[in-house]
């Protein structure tokens, strides 16, 4: 088919192009007829610039305009005029000119979509999954790409004007399961064995610091068979950084860097730097978060001098027992109803908890239903270490401290989203998390797994404590956290195959085990590998929270629904059987 190729852009347009021929290319967005003459508002990425098909004007381009709908793809060619006083559409970035067509080519027609092209749509997002080559043509799914586009460039020159190189990794790799579980690729080539996509490339960047390449950064696709959510899919993207000759202040420099140009470059925002530091074990103490959200205050209130010596048995056995006894003050909620309370207690019990404890603070002093159990000192000194004032509202957890402290932090989330606490202009809030434990104990698995992973290295002081109290040491590992969200985490690395065995004896690791999975890179370590350390951020994540959506869905061209599913094209489907056979695979 021939036809004019555009001029311009259908966002292009100015009044500086009035009295200008020019050839627009695009779809129809929208079609009125007004008294025998035709407007189309015609739409392509950049825009949408109205088009006037008047019979005065040019009859035989009116004629061919009344076949015209939704969804069909045109070239048009027409002129610029500033439009008729009082109809300007200030919008529109073109809202003061249209085109009057003199000749118009259709394309390709349209069926009618299953939704409406618009900003604002009431349809499932499983129907936008299945068509979501049409999803994709509404403004504000490509005002996400584009960001994300633009963030992926920013990222790049940033790290290269920084001397770093980007390195691409295998995407066919050992399987080395430690964490979730791996995607296997089986060999055709070798019966019985198998490939696994890459959950990180985090071997292949340490080997490439042993190898000299002492500044590596790759945006990289990622896998990882695990169950998914808003925030989470198997395959995500990661921007992934390692240095060498480095320490924990060289990491948080360059990505301190890193964040301040992204914000300003992607969004026109300034921001602080440094970030502040928080421990990991004031983190949750303060917010009952590993990834506190500090956009608002609401913070949590350790009462164990308190109640050390509390007659109220459940305080008391908590301290006793190293656990903690948690407040929260919910500022001006002292007039909430028995019933709202009652609602707050179903919302932590069905996080664990066995039950709230709550006191209203009101002008005659506190009132609660275990009041009776606490002693006047402690009252005083319930009410002075709450801050506490008339029209307040205290709730109380106790228990085991991690447990205990968790089910405090969801609440105070709860509470800020019924305090109204967190606002839609709020400026962003940015810290690093430090201090890991290296070590965490699972109950599933009976047995103490890598916080993070296991080439993170521990903190010097600490290094005799993995063998006699692994629990106790900490980790030169730190998160990023973003208005309440993990967007990257990472970790200054084991460099030496000593502490690198120390870390999997004390994971239950055989040596005949870590050879097997690791021995590689337990190899490498033998020729000289420096001190090194990096991070790798959650892009996907990054993206949807600059772009102020609350799903990764909305900020990837092609996801995959809650289920693992791609509905465009119905992946994952079955295979022919010769295909299987060549595989060497059976399905029972």
């Amino acid at each position: 088919m021939k036809f004019k190729k555009r001029t311009h852009t259908c966002g292009e347009l100015r009044e500086i192009n009035i009295g200008q021929t020019v050839t627009l290319n695009g779809w129809v967005d929208s079609r009125r007829d007004l008294g025998g003459v035709i407007f189309i508002d015609l739409r392509d990425r950049y825009g949408i610039t109205q088009i006037v098909f008047e019979p005065n004007y040019n009859s035989k381009a009116h004629e061919e305009a009344k076949d015209l709908r939704n969804e069909w793809v045109l070239s048009v060619t027409g002129k610029v005029r500033r439009r008729p006083e009082g109809t300007e559409n200030p919008n529109l970035e073109t809202g003061l000119i249209d085109v009057m067509i003199d000749e118009v080519t259709v394309l390709n027609k349209a069926q009618t979509p299953p939704f409406p092209i618009e900003d604002k749509i009431e349809t499932s997002e499983e129907i936008r999954l299945k068509y979501r080559y049409l999803d994709l043509r509404r403004r504000p799914m490509q005002k996400n790409l584009i960001l994300r586009h633009k963030m992926y460039q920013i990222v790049r020159k940033y790290f290269d004007e920084n001397n770093f190189l980007e390195i691409e990794t295998p995407f066919l790799m050992k399987s080395t399961p430690e964490g979730a579980r791996d995607f296997l690729v089986p060999s055709r080539l070798h019966k019985g064995h198998f490939y696994a996509l890459p959950q990180s490339p985090q071997t292949y960047k340490q080997i490439l610091m042993v190898a000299g390449f002492d500044r590596y950064f790759q945006i990289v696709k990622c896998f990882r068979d695990e169950d998914l959510r808003a925030d989470r899919q198997y395959e995500f993207t990661q921007i992934d950084v390692e240095m060498s000759f480095v320490d924990e202040e060289d990491i948080f420099n360059m990505v301190e860097g890193l964040m301040k140009r992204l914000y300003k470059e992607a969004l026109g925002v300034d921001i602080q730097t440094p970030f502040p530091r928080l421990s990991y074990r004031d983190a949750i103490e303060f917010y009952g978060s590993d990834k506190p959200d500090l956009r608002f205050d609401l913070k949590m209130v350790n009462l164990n001098s308190v109640f050390a010596q509390s007659e109220f048995r459940l305080f008391a056995d908590a301290v006793k027992k190293g656990g903690i006894v948690s407040g929260l003050n919910a500022k001006g909620c002292g007039n909430y109803t028995r019933n709202q309370i009652d609602v707050l207690t179903d919302f932590v019990k069905r996080l664990g908890s066995g039950g709230l404890i709550w006191i209203r603070v009101t002008e005659n002093g506190l009132e609660s239903p275990t009041l009776k159990f606490f002693s006047e000192k402690e009252q005083t000194e319930l009410r002075e270490k709450m801050n506490a004032e008339t029209g307040d509202l205290i709730l109380i957890q106790a228990g085991e401290w991690k447990k205990a402290l968790s089910i405090m932090g969801s609440l105070r989330l709860e509470m800020a989203k019924r305090m109204n606490l967190i606002k839609d202009n709020s400026e962003p809030k940015i810290l690093w998390v430090t201090d890991f434990p290296l070590f965490e104990y699972s109950e599933e698995e009976k047995r103490l797994v890598a916080m993070h992973h296991p080439f993170t290295s521990p903190k010097d002081e600490d290094i005799d404590l993995m063998s006699t109290d692994p629990l106790k040491v900490k980790a030169k590992a730190y998160d990023l956290v973003l208005n309440g969200n993990e967007i990257a985490g990472g970790s200054i690395r084991i460099n030496t195959p000593e502490i690198q065995s120390k870390m999997f004896e004390a994971l239950g690791i055989s040596k005949e085990e870590a050879e097997e999975k690791f021995g590689f890179l337990l190899n490498a370590f033998k020729y000289g590998a420096p001190p090194h350390g990096g991070i790798a951020f959650g892009f996907d994540r990054m993206v949807m929270l600059f772009a102020g959506e609350n799903s990764i869905r909305d900020v990837i061209a092609f996801p995959k629904t809650s289920n693992g599913i791609s509905l465009m094209d119905n992946a994952p489907s079955p295979v022919n059987p010769e295909q299987l056979k060549e595989l060497h695979i059976k399905i029972v």
